[in-house]
């Protein structure tokens, strides 16, 4: 996506008009305001939607981010035998999560814009916390029919402090909605599932247990470590093993998924390793600018995929 000579005014280029088909998979990232660009975009090419959008939380989301090294003269003091290091500060991706009661009036016009991108068997993946996901659900219940809602996934972790005035909050919520909710009428790859390990292992035989069981609507995952080779520095980064889950159940392969909220680009990678499509949308030039280094390979072809930048 670029800018034309005129302030403020978007030219999505080839990628742009109702018509325009999008060869499979196609794999892009365009920087802009995601209101604007996903009106522009095909209708009817997108079989997944996943969206995380800010989760109005009332501040600054802000991942800090330093490097040390070991110095003589450092300024901090750890390690063993009192060893020196220096510590430099690196610039980190921040944004604003402040939207009070206007919350749906911003959110809502995207979603609705973006439901005309889905196939008529294509799913809404929308991924809050306990912040908003009342409203937005009673919101999508009116705009969609709540015939259409299918699930509420619980992402639940277990990570950081714990007050002692109220419950911790370690859980995320993310609602599935299907165009279609007849049966069959839906992508919902069963075969696909991830297994995960029985909690009783001996009460259910050593086949089932080699086997594993399919999880619930309540997905135990921990959240991207700070020292992970997943991390990337952008804040509210979610775990790939999260995203790859939906994508291989709610997609097939070289169909492409839209994340118009695309932040670090983890529905990005999901999709490309399995073998998906996708575009990404985010108004932040550092959020696409993280994007493109993470998926450079698949960009420029190296993983086999078109070249689609």
């Amino acid at each position: 996506m670029k800018r034309d000579g005129s302030k403020g005014a978007l030219s999505v280029g080839p990628l742009g008009g109702a018509e325009a088909a999008l060869p499979a998979p196609t794999r892009r990232i365009i920087e802009g305001e995601n209101l604007q660009v996903v009106a522009a975009l095909p209708a009817a090419f997108a079989r997944l939607i996943y969206i995380d959008p800010p989760f109005n939380t009332g501040h600054e989301q802000q991942r800090k981010r330093i490097r040390v090294k070991h110095a003589a003269d450092g300024e901090r003091r750890h390690g063993f035998h009192g060893r020196r290091y220096s510590v430099t500060r690196l610039a980190s991706p921040s944004y604003q999560d402040r939207f009070g009661d206007s919350y749906l009036d911003v959110l809502m016009p995207r979603l609705e814009a973006g439901l005309r991108c889905l196939t008529p068997d294509g799913s809404l993946m929308v991924h809050l916390d306990a912040n908003e996901v009342h409203y937005v659900k009673v919101a999508l219940d009116e705009l969609l029919g709540r015939d259409r809602f299918m699930n509420e996934i619980i992402w639940a972790y277990d990570y950081g402090a714990r007050p002692r005035t109220r419950w911790p909050a370690k859980h995320d919520t993310i609602l599935w909605y299907a165009l279609d909710p007849r049966k069959g009428r839906y992508v919902f790859n069963y075969d696909e599932i991830d297994r995960i390990p029985y909690m009783a292992p001996r009460l259910v035989g050593a086949d089932k247990a080699e086997r594993g069981k399919t999880p619930t609507d309540v997905w135990w995952n921990t959240i991207v470590p700070t020292n992970s080779r997943e991390k990337t520095g952008y804040p509210t980064q979610k775990p790939l093993s999260i995203l790859e889950r939906i994508v291989r159940v709610h997609s097939n392969p070289r169909d492409t998924v839209l994340d118009f909220f695309a932040g670090s680009g983890t529905t990005g990678e999901a999709a490309a390793r399995h073998d998906r499509g996708f575009v990404l949308v985010d108004s932040s030039a550092e959020a696409c600018a993280i994007m493109r280094s993470r998926l450079a390979a698949w960009l420029n072809g190296a993983h086999g995929a078109p070249r689609d930048a």
